[in-house]
């Protein structure tokens, strides 16, 4: 069956509507709850989160199907408060909430899009009077993962969570024959939570089911969990901080409604529900919404978004300026936030960059990846750059080229004949792989025109989802060819091999879009002493 957005409330074939739950604090969350959110925002909400689908889905791009079990069977309903931690360079983003869902014991439920590799899923479990249950993490796998969390017989005074994993391709619900799986404990006491190495203290016969009878002496996790600087594994861990979001902080259905699963052909969109929650679904001090930045702004969505995943910042005042011309100083800092790429030559000092700028380390790295070049030894760092420039860098810096004839690719462009010739592949290359935002003109260019902050979120966000790292958003001004198809040619010279794909020529219009943010300034000025836009954390 065919997938469908859960935001095209007229394309659903079946909208699940959310169980009305007791809006009754319990007594650990109720500390945590901020009466400052206001009624209108949390009815929007509730509206907004009504939409989902109950078809299946196949998808290439990691997801993971998640089911609740509990062997006594005393247990009809669980909720599962479901958030996830996106992997980012070497560690991770900070807590973001994708929504409560009221399942019905042994029944799954599919999350799809926005997910990668790497990112660590976060699941609080409630019973229907909104008492705690339990805690859980797993990791992401390559391919679709399949997941089990198991409750034991009383889980409001025994709370230990069995979680059962593994890679399973054909989304079966079956952890592939010949793959890992990863099964360990985790057990709450108060507002904390242990991540057990073994079994050695757990009644284990509470947590067996005919598909997971055996139950390991010694814990068995990704490898991510046991070392390094982010290893769960006998660590102790709040479940519930002032730092949350609002929606991971005040008990299920209040905010949002409760989603019920009552089959195993649910399927949501992570990506729409990023969206749908973002204003109270991102941490504590992530500002999303900015006041410069209306929502009905061409680039309000790729803003926001790129300010959720903590790449870009607005400025103290709490604007985001989004038609302020951008230096390279700035988006050096938005550069080296939103990618990790590994050096292809040498760092070197600039004769205008001291070790004191604000973006002393962001320019180093934007050099030394490839993304930025720079003619003698000064880099120029109150310089504007035109559109044409951060289009270059962007292709510079990923790799990106193009075979074939651009002229069929670039005939999305009114003013394509003001493309240099010696640009015109990289243009090419970047058009075809869906980057290329034009506002207010789609099918104008402007490659000399200075690049705005809004613009360069967009771009910068564009990329980002030509990498795999974030889903796409559609935008009116966003260049797909979609009229006479012709085959062009990729190189991507990050591997090394070429592929064939089918591009349309023209252009045609998605859905209303957007673009994200950029670095915050700290302070008033771009010159070295200042205290300027730190796109770094």
């Amino acid at each position: 069956m065919k997938y469908t957005n859960p935001r095209s409330l007229s394309r659903l074939s079946k909208v699940f509507l959310a169980a009305t739950s007791i809006a009754v604090f319990s007594p650990m969350l109720s500390a945590y709850a901020n009466p400052g959110v206001s009624t209108t925002v949390a009815q929007q909400l509730l509206a907004d989160s009504t939409s989902s689908t109950n078809t299946s889905v196949r998808t290439k791009t990691p997801g993971f199907s998640l089911a609740i079990l509990q062997p006594a069977g005393d247990l009809p309903d669980v909720i599962a408060r479901v958030s996830f931690k996106g992997k980012r360079q070497k560690g991770y983003l900070k807590e973001r909430f994708l929504g409560d869902y009221k399942f019905k014991t042994k029944h799954k439920a599919e999350f799809v899009k926005g997910l990668k590799a790497g990112d660590r899923v976060v699941v609080r479990l409630y019973n229907t009077q909104n008492s705690f249950l339990g805690y859980s993490e797993f990791e992401l796998l390559s391919v679709h993962t399949t997941v089990n969390l198991i409750l034991s017989a009383n889980p409001t005074e025994y709370q230990v969570v069995r979680t059962v994993y593994g890679v399973d391709v054909n989304q079966d619900g079956i952890v592939d024959t010949g793959t890992t799986t990863y099964d360990y404990f985790t057990q709450v006491s108060g507002d904390r939570v242990t991540f057990l190495s073994s079994s050695q203290t757990i009644n284990v016969s509470q947590f067996q089911t005919e598909s997971f009878s055996d139950v390991a002496t010694n814990s068995v996790y990704p490898t991510s969990f046991t070392t390094g600087s982010s290893a769960l594994v006998r660590q102790t861990i709040s479940t519930f901080s002032y730092s949350l979001a609002e929606a991971l902080k005040v008990e299920p259905g209040r905010l949002v409604q409760i989603l019920s699963i009552n089959d195993n052909n649910s399927t949501y969109d992570v990506s729409d529900m990023m969206m749908n929650y973002r204003e109270v679904g991102v941490a504590n001090g992530i500002q999303v919404k900015f006041t410069d930045v209306s929502g009905n702004h061409w680039a309000n969505d790729f803003i926001a978004e790129l300010a959720a995943l903590q790449i870009v910042q607005g400025f103290p005042d709490g604007s985001f300026r989004p038609d302020e011309q951008l230096t390279r100083a700035q988006f050096a800092a938005m550069i080296s936030q939103a990618f990790a790429k590994a050096q292809v030559r040498n760092a070197i000092s600039f004769r205008d960059v001291s070790t004191r700028h604000w973006a002393y380390s962001a320019i180093r790295e934007t050099y030394s990846t490839g993304f930025l070049s720079v003619s003698g030894n000064k880099f120029n760092p109150n310089q504007t750059l035109s559109r044409l420039e951060v289009l270059l860098a962007l292709a510079r810096g990923l790799n990106y080229t193009f075979t074939g004839s651009t002229e069929s690719i670039l005939i999305a462009y009114s003013d394509a004949s003001t493309i240099r010739s010696d640009v015109r592949s990289a243009i090419a290359a970047l058009t075809a792989r869906g980057i290329v935002v034009n506002y207010p003109d789609i099918r104008t260019l402007n490659p000399n025109k200075v690049a705005t902050r809004a613009e360069v979120s967009a771009l910068i966000y564009k990329s980002l989802v030509s990498i795999g790292e974030v889903a796409d958003i559609p935008s009116n001004y966003a260049v797909e060819p979609t009229q006479q198809r012709a085959e062009v040619e990729i190189n991507d010279n990050n591997d090394d091999k070429k592929v064939r794909r089918h591009c349309n020529q023209g252009i045609g219009n998605g859905a209303e879009g957007c673009d994200p943010g950029n670095s915050r300034p700290h302070g008033g000025s771009n010159d070295e002493g200042g205290r300027t836009p730190g796109g770094k954390r």
